[in-house]
């Protein structure tokens, strides 16, 4: 089994979708970290070999933040916003969409509005005797 940034990879996918369980990593950065690597995109991660398990440990450590480091960098950007009291740290601290979605008919759970739809609270049809 594969463990790659404090991650468990899963053994019977491949490994271009596999580094993808990283937080941090998507398809395209797995891809260029894949090439760099020289590894084949279609192997299983099952398939790989101690030494390019070590290959993607380096490559991944040395050139990219990830699972907990990169965690905690997003947490203080959000807080360095709150604290100096910008628009977007504001509608961080009241849990509204940040980059200008509408509110009015979206994101009606996250304000606290949930209007149920017309049968759902609706009592069952009496019994038959």
């Amino acid at each position: 089994m594969a463990r790659i940034a404090g991650i468990n990879l899963p053994p019977q996918k491949r490994i271009e979708i596999g580094l993808t369980y990283i937080f941090g990593i998507g398809r395209n950065i797995s891809n260029k970290i894949i090439f760099l690597a020289n590894i084949d995109p279609n192997k299983k991660v099952k398939d790989l070999t101690s030494e390019e398990i070590e290959k993607l440990k380096l490559l991944i450590e040395k050139n990219y933040k990830t699972e907990g480091e990169l965690k905690h960098e997003i947490f203080s950007n959000i807080k360095r916003l709150k604290d100096i009291g910008a628009y977007r740290g504001i509608r961080h601290t009241r849990r509204l969409p940040v980059r200008g979605q509408r509110t009015k008919t979206n994101s009606r759970t996250v304000r606290g509005n949930v209007r149920k739809t017309m049968g759902s609270g609706r009592s069952r049809a009496a019994q038959k005797t």
